[in-house]
């Protein structure tokens, strides 16, 4: 039996020498959570079975900046590390992966060229190829021109599609999610790190639908990722979506239930984990 995965996700800004982890809502509203080597070191040390880490500046000028940052985080972190943000081209995952990350994850670029995941995972192979998904619902009634087409599901608040978004949510596609993540699995990406736009940063759940409808339409590992608050959050994610994987940032990064205290309640209620505390 494969063990369910937690998965803190450091999002970096990398505008100061350092980086530095910040976390917002929806998005938006972004506070100062830490600095990226001394977080991962805690989050390896507390028995995370992965660190997702993801440069929300993006920029050409700081690709060096999270080389560094990769670098110095790996000579102490020694479990499974994906960078995300500013990875557009195939030599941008050969970097990272020489600088000591296991995996990469892109979207926008993704979507602007989906070529780019056929020709990395031949290069570096689909286990280290992640495909993010930002998605965003989209209530039929609301504009049944625009759902037309789309892979509809039901929920308690209506029927909805979901909404690929780029640029880190700044900007969204009118492509629907879950037949972005099939064209994504067929195109060699070996994971999905989905993210509800909806629930990011919220505190009030997983998109338990949207994860679902993801991982009901994909053969490959489905990271939930967007709107946990507490542990239960994380279970309703591996007993009703089945996601391989749950990442959060917030309850970690401001120490409101450690990993630690995660996977103890996880165990508790029967989920098959990797025992670290």
């Amino acid at each position: 039996m494969l063990t369910k995965r937690i998965i803190p996700c450091l999002d970096c800004d990398l505008q100061v020498p350092e980086g530095r982890v910040v976390k917002g809502v929806e998005f938006k509203q972004i506070r100062y959570a830490g600095n990226p080597v001394e977080l991962a070191t805690k989050y390896y040390e507390d028995g995370a079975d992965e660190i997702v880490i993801l440069d929300i500046t993006a920029s050409h000028e700081r690709r060096g900046t999270m080389v560094d940052v990769i670098e110095r985080l790996t000579e102490n972190v020694f479990i499974p590390i994906c960078v995300g943000g500013g990875i557009r081209k195939v030599e941008d995952y050969t970097r990272m992966l020489k600088a000591g990350a296991d995996k990469c994850s892109t979207n926008t670029a993704a979507i602007h060229n989906p070529q780019l995941l056929t020709d990395a995972s031949k290069v570096v192979g689909s286990q280290a190829v992640v495909i993010g998904i930002d998605a965003k619902r989209r209530y039929v009634e609301e504009d049944k021109e625009a759902a037309k087409g789309k892979t509809i599901v039901d929920t308690d608040q209506g029927e909805v599609w979901f909404d690929c978004s780029i640029y880190g949510g700044r900007e969204f596609t009118g492509m629907d999610a879950i037949a972005w993540a099939q064209e994504c699995q067929d195109r060699g990406a070996g994971e999905v790190l989905l993210t509800s736009m909806d629930g990011d940063g919220t505190k009030d759940g997983y998109d338990l639908v949207l994860t679902k409808a993801i991982n009901d339409n994909v053969d490959i590992p489905v990271i939930a990722s967007g709107g946990v608050g507490n542990p239960q959050h994380i279970l309703e994610a591996f007993e009703i979506a089945d996601a391989s994987a749950a990442l959060a940032a917030s309850i970690f990064h401001f120490d409101e239930y450690p990993v630690p205290v995660v996977k103890k309640f996880l165990k508790e209620k029967g989920v098959p984990i990797r025992e670290t505390f």
